[in-house]
């Protein structure tokens, strides 16, 4: 049985997982998506949100602490200038997972792993809030008041 069991150990002693996951969350950062197996996704996103949630607060301890977890100076910066202003009024779920199917090889569930508010595709076609109709019937009125108005010019 598998009680108290929580983090999915990928195979890979601590030191190995810690580095392969701050090596992951520097390129999602620096890129804003990554294609990757689906174990390594869901380990990621509890890895790379809380992270996310310190950048909000940009102070030099947050700094610290984010960069003790990334090793990357970069991906700091990147986190801190970008990302950070961009997720500021969400209150988490920064990270979005979509299964794209199976990898050759092995047949592993690949996924591509983005932050939410950075994908240009999804935002766009985002549906827009339609202009709200008034259930009146002043519509019907204007229609009707539309060829009376055409057929004046024709009478002069």
């Amino acid at each position: 049985m598998r009680h108290n069991r929580k983090v999915n150990h990928l195979g890979r002693k601590s030191g190995h997982r810690k580095a392969m996951l701050a090596n992951m969350a520097s390129s999602l950062i620096l890129n804003k998506r990554i294609t990757t197996t689906e174990a390594k996704a869901k380990a990621l996103k509890p890895y790379l949100e809380p992270l996310v949630t310190k950048s909000k607060e940009d102070t030099t301890h947050s700094r610290r602490v984010v960069f003790s977890y990334l090793k990357d100076k970069n991906a700091t910066s990147e986190l801190f200038r970008t990302i950070a202003p961009k997720v500021a009024d969400r209150p988490g779920g920064y990270l979005r997972i979509l299964h794209t199917g199976f990898r050759q090889g092995d047949a592993t569930e690949m996924v591509l792993v983005e932050f939410v508010d950075f994908n240009e595709s999804a935002l766009a076609s985002a549906p827009k809030e339609a202009k709200k109709t008034t259930r009146r019937s002043r519509a019907k009125k204007a229609e009707a008041d539309a060829p009376a108005a055409e057929e004046a010019p024709a009478a002069e």
